[in-house]
């Protein structure tokens, strides 16, 4: 009998607890916020650029440059190389690098730079899907000067989620194609 009472308390416990509607919760939308770029002059042998001081930078050889951003977990490689009878190979390889991504790229858009006055001429890709690399670009003086950028991110890449740190890091990288001049 007590058995028969305590099971016919539980079923009205449970039906008890079953009323009212239930609705799945509504989506989120993360927002991330960056603070407003304030740059500063960076200069190598080669050429020199407006930085984001949010930057850290690492110099390598042959002056190419790390632009890290811990904030955002992503990098900026920037690579020079010398023109030497070979600006047709070199702009053929950093083509076929921006391309590699098409496997994982929802989209790539090429947008030309021209920029006369510094004679800083090049391309500018971005890049939207879960590919490695969300931007790339490549700019020369088209006689002894070429430097090719990627922006990558220290996570698996996730469009979604790296989305407001790709956008800001893409503003940064048009700064430094913008502002960017030959030194020699």
């Amino acid at each position: 009998m007590k058995l028969h009472k305590l099971f016919s308390f539980l079923i009205i416990l449970a039906l008890a607890s079953c009323s009212g509607e239930q609705l799945p919760k509504p989506k989120a939308m993360l927002r991330l916020e960056y603070p407003e770029a304030l740059r500063k002059s960076f200069k190598t042998s080669k050429y020199q650029f407006q930085q984001n001081t949010l930057a850290l930078v690492t110099e390598g050889s042959n002056s190419s440059v790390t632009l890290d951003y811990p904030l955002m977990d992503g990098s900026i490689f920037i690579t020079y190389k010398e023109v030497n009878k070979n600006l047709p190979e070199l702009l053929r390889d950093a083509q076929k690098l921006s391309y590699e991504h098409v496997v994982k790229a929802d989209n790539i858009t090429e947008q030309l730079f021209i920029n006369g006055s510094n004679r800083v001429y090049g391309m500018y890709y971005e890049v939207e899907g879960d590919a490695a690399s969300q931007a790339q670009f490549y700019v020369t003086d088209s006689i002894s000067h070429f430097i090719t950028g990627s922006l990558y991110f220290k996570v698996k890449p996730n469009y979604d989620s790296i989305y407001p740190a790709a956008v800001y890091l893409q503003k940064d990288i048009r700064s430094i194609m913008e502002s960017l001049e030959w030194t020699d």
